[in-house]
């Protein structure tokens, strides 16, 4: 037929990378493949707490945001401040060194509002062990 269109071909859609059964609560960085590292268990973690770990050379700041673990460069997006050394009420994520405030399940600026955190994928596994992905 003379004028008629095709339609373009169907996009095939990529396989998802199997990972072990565990509770997933972050995804891995960009589109490299995860590269899991184990850390510490979930019993060293309690709800409300936050630690720092180190991952690859990164030093990763642990959240248990109402039973969820979440994973972060633990660095303040403002100077670099650890933000480890701030205050954690078990929703926000304080800096201790010009009170930046975060949301701690989803890393965005409360105060001021334009900021984030650098995400990491977290993941916990069925034994209780906390695996992140700093992306390297």
């Amino acid at each position: 037929m003379e004028g008629a269109q095709t339609a373009p071909p169907a996009q095939a859609t990529p396989p998802v990378q199997a990972t072990p059964p565990a509770q997933a609560t972050q995804t891995p960085q960009a589109n490299q493949p995860a590269q899991w590292r184990e850390t510490i268990n979930l019993d060293e973690l309690w709800e409300g707490d936050m630690t720092s770990v180190t991952v690859e050379g990164e030093t990763v700041l642990l959240i248990n945001v109402g039973g969820q673990v979440r994973a972060y460069a633990n660095t303040c997006p403002h100077q670099a401040g650890p933000l480890d050394e701030g205050d954690f009420d078990g929703e926000t994520l304080i800096c201790a060194r010009h009170l930046w405030e975060f949301d701690a399940d989803t890393g965005c600026g409360i105060n001021p509002d334009n900021a984030r955190l650098t995400v990491f994928g977290c993941k916990v596994g069925d034994d209780g062990t906390i695996w992140v992905d700093v992306g390297r």
